[in-house]
C-alpha cells in the first residue's frame, strides 16, 4: 500500500510515522507513505498558500492551486489516481471497519487542512470522502491524518507479525477486547483468573469470547446492540448479551453461572 500526505508540516509527520511499528514497516518496504509539502507546490515566491475568504470572517482558508498542484504532482509519479480523503471535522467519524476498508485499496492520498480549512472547490474536485476523529476541531489534520495512516497501516500484510495481532482486537469484529493478563501471577492481592494458566485452549477461547461480551455491555453498549443487529453473536451470546444489557451490571464476574 502506499499512502500520500499533503500537509503543511511534513517533518511533524515524519517525525510520528518513522517510530514504533510503521517506521520499521517503512524501512523494510511494507508500507509506502510520502509526506510533502504543499507549499512546494505554489507558484506564489513567498511559499504563500493561504488567503482571506469571501465573505469575511476570521482567518485564513488554505488556497486551491498548491493543493491541487501537490494533488497532481503525485499522481504523475504514480501513475495512478489516489484515493482521496480530507481530514475535516465535517466527515465522516473514523472506526475500525472503516480502516479494513480502506486496508483494500492499494494508493490512499491523505490532505491536511489548516487555518479556517481549504477552498470548496478544490475538495469537490478531488476529494472521494472526508473523515473525522470526532466532534470537535483541532488546528490542523495532521494529528488526524497520523491517526488514520496507522490505523490503516498496521493492518496490512507483513506490518504486523500475524493477523492475530489485529483481529482479536477491540472494534475489529464489533466488540471490544477481553481482558488482558501477563506475569506475576498476583499482584497487590490481585490473581490472573485461573482459566488463563490453565492450559485449556478451549476454556481460554470461551473465557476470553465471553468476557469481551461483557466488555462490551458495559463499556460500549451500543456496539453491543449493534453486533446484536448485525447477527455476529451466537443464540447462547445473544440471549447472554441481551440479558447483560438488561441489568446493565457492572460485576465482574457477571458470566459464571
Amino acid at each position: 500500500m502506499r499512502i500520500d500526505i499533503a500537509t503543511l508540516f511534513p517533518e511533524m509527520c515524519e517525525s510520528v510515522l518513522n517510530e514504533s511499528i510503521i517506521g520499521r514497516a517503512r524501512r523494510a518496504g511494507k508500507l509506502e507513505i510520502y509526506c510533502h509539502n504543499i507549499r512546494d507546490y505554489t507558484l506564489d515566491k513567498h511559499r504563500r498558500v493561504d488567503d482571506t475568504p469571501y465573505g469575511g470572517g476570521k482567518g485564513m482558508l488554505m488556497q486551491t492551486e498548491p493543493i491541487y498542484r501537490c494533488y497532481q504532482a503525485v499522481c504523475e509519479m504514480t501513475g495512478t489516481k489516489p484515493h482521496v480523503i480530507y481530514m475535516s471535522p465535517k466527515g465522516a467519524p473514523f472506526c475500525q471497519q472503516r480502516a479494513v476498508q480502506l486496508r483494500e485499496l492499494e494508493h490512499i492520498f491523505i490532505l491536511c487542512g489548516h487555518y479556517e480549512g481549504v477552498d470548496q472547490r478544490v475538495l469537490d474536485e478531488i476529494v472521494d470522502e472526508e473523515i473525522s476523529l470526532g466532534d470537535y476541531v483541532l488546528t490542523g489534520g495532521e494529528l488526524g491524518a497520523l491517526v488514520v495512516t496507522d490505523a490503516v497501516g498496521r493492518l496490512c500484510p507483513g506490518v504486523l507479525s500475524e493477523e492475530i495481532c489485529f483481529t482479536e482486537e477491540s472494534h475489529y469484529d464489533g466488540l471490544l477486547e477481553y481482558p488482558q493478563y501477563t506475569r506475576p501471577p498476583i499482584w497487590h492481592d490481585r490473581e490472573v483468573p485461573p482459566v488463563l494458566i490453565s492450559g485449556h485452549h478451549a476454556n481460554i477461547l470461551k473465557w476470553q469470547r465471553e468476557q469481551s461480551i461483557a466488555e462490551t455491555a458495559k463499556k460500549r453498549p451500543d456496539l453491543l446492540y449493534k453486533a446484536i443487529e448485525e447477527g455476529k453473536l451466537d443464540l447462547k451470546e445473544r440471549r447472554k448479551a441481551e440479558e447483560l444489557l438488561a441489568q446493565m451490571d457492572n460485576d465482574g464476574n457477571i458470566w459464571e453461572e
